[in-house]
């Protein structure tokens, strides 16, 4: 991480990237949900992206000790191996449901299913901006604000991350091979 203070120009298209990635990424995926290809096989994916996510929330873990421990160095490498597992979930997750129609959930607690997903996805939408913020003042050196919004960053994080996981295995039973 740079941890010099970005000059303002830096500063405004960081701000200006993280508003659109926060932005655009549930938009896109809100069309691309609309968006079905036809004679394309991802079933595997579920089992792959829920893995994606029970990862994730390992590092997220394993990202918290090494900065309890001051080791910086570890934390950073996890915490940016964390971001590209959020990627690759997001891709895939993508990709399954571009090509696959939803499963709906046919088990005998359906309450407790959609308020699990119900709140995963509105802090999936939410974690966005507020992981990219926290990330951005760690690169600044602004690590007062950082350590501020990981307050916030990592719970919502790691929520997201294990609900993704509870969510699969509450509506795996009903996938249609």
């Amino acid at each position: 991480m740079n941890t010099e203070q970005m000059n303002p120009s830096q500063l405004k298209n960081a701000k200006i990237a993280i508003y659109s990635a926060s932005f655009a990424i549930p938009v896109v995926v809100a069309i691309l949900f609309g968006v079905k290809i036809e004679g394309v096989d991802f079933s595997f994916l579920p089992p792959f992206y829920a893995s994606i996510n029970a990862i994730t929330a390992l590092v997220l873990i394993g990202a918290l000790v090494a900065i309890k421990k001051k080791n910086k160095n570890l934390h950073r490498g996890l915490i940016r191996f964390a971001l590209l597992l959020s990627l690759v979930f997001l891709a895939s997750y993508v990709a399954y449901h571009m090509t696959s129609e939803s499963t709906p959930y046919g088990g005998d607690m359906k309450g407790l299913y959609f308020f699990i997903l119900i709140s995963h996805i509105i802090l999936s939408i939410a974690v966005v901006p507020i992981v990219l913020f926290t990330y951005l003042f760690a690169w600044q050196g602004d690590f007062v604000r950082h350590k501020k919004w990981t307050r916030f960053a990592w719970p919502i994080w790691m929520y997201v991350a294990i609900t993704g996981v509870v969510v699969y295995y509450m509506i795996s039973p009903f996938y249609v091979n």
